[in-house]
């Protein structure tokens, strides 16, 4: 049952699984708001934890920077794990003045410059969007805790820095803010038949130049992960 990227025994995840960016963050998440964590992966220092939340079991693995390592480990929860959510909660660059730091995003979409899809070989412009289900469960998650979380498009770079000017662009598409995974998420979960969701929180504000440390990355983003373990019990209650 093992991979080259993860020594979990069979049925060590949850059906559902946390996937922030940082193994840190993972870290984070398990020992602040799982009951009975336990360290089920740490391959690569890829720290994996299961527990419940509520009650309700729940997993929380990192992803690593970028594309191919996220189409890696989710690939490998939903096919080799029965995995059947995966929600990422990472941080992202605004692209909007009004999206302040440590405030919350959903992606119900994913504009790309990666070509993750051509593996498909579709032969056409592919969307990669976020399963409606799992995103009205975020939804309702943030109303019931009080958060304000805009929903819509991101924009999935396979670049950090932006040589080419594209964020300026998909600015003025109006894509709330960039990061690095949502896309090839989508995509694996599309190709799959399974379920997912990137909710990030605000790191950094490409329009004010603003930004937070690495340290409040790691720990901060508490609304964000609330939200997305909110989700997790709604969709287990949901069946």
């Amino acid at each position: 049952m093992s991979t080259p990227h993860n020594s979990a025994a069979p049925g060590a995840f949850a059906k559902t699984v946390l996937m922030p960016g940082d193994p840190l963050r993972s870290q984070f998440i398990a020992e602040t708001f799982l009951e009975n964590p336990v360290l089920v992966n740490n391959v690569r220092g890829v720290q994996g934890y299961t527990g419940a939340y509520k009650g309700v079991p729940v997993s929380v693995m990192a992803s690593g920077m970028g594309m191919p390592s996220i189409g890696i480990y989710s690939h490998e929860l939903y096919t080799q794990y029965g995995v059947e959510n995966i929600i990422r909660v990472g941080s992202a660059g605004a692209m909007r003045a009004d999206l302040e730091l440590g405030s919350v995003v959903a992606g119900q979409g994913a504009c790309t410059n990666s070509s993750f899809a051509d593996q498909y070989e579709l032969g056409v412009h592919y969307a990669p969007i976020a399963d409606f289900d799992l995103l009205m469960a975020a939804v309702e998650s943030a109303r019931e805790l009080g958060v304000k979380m805009p929903v819509g498009n991101l924009y999935s770079s396979d670049t950090f820095y932006d040589a080419a000017g594209r964020n300026d662009r998909m600015k003025k598409m109006g894509v709330m803010a960039v990061e690095m995974e949502a896309a090839a998420l989508y995509c694996t979960a599309a190709f799959l038949g399974k379920r997912a969701l990137a909710i990030c929180s605000i790191s950094d504000n490409l329009v004010l130049g603003t930004e937070l440390t690495p340290q409040e990355r790691q720990t901060t983003f508490t609304n964000m992960m609330k939200i997305g373990l909110e989700a997790a019990v709604k969709m287990a209650q949901r069946g």
